[in-house]
């Protein structure tokens, strides 16, 4: 598997190694980024978060983004 670069999440297309309910091919629909108090100024920010969306049904969940490197729960790209 290639290595997992932050920066390039945002629609990345993911398979799910358990289908459940119809629920196999994904897409990062969002990145969340770590809330900054004021006056906090981050140069290198780190993702917290992904937001996939299901492409069949459009549900959508948010996991940790190093999840993704799992490959007993997530393939990258469509298979």
């Amino acid at each position: 598997m290639n290595p997992i670069q932050p920066n390039k999440l945002m629609l990345s297309k993911w398979t799910a190694v358990q289908v459940v309910a119809k629920q196999k091919h994904f897409l990062v629909s969002k990145v969340y980024m770590p809330e900054l108090q004021e006056g906090q100024v981050v140069i290198n920010a780190q993702v917290e978060f992904v937001e996939l969306e299901a492409v069949y049904t459009k549900a959508k969940r948010k996991i940790a983004w190093r999840e993704l490197a799992d490959t007993t729960l997530w393939k990258q790209g469509w298979l």
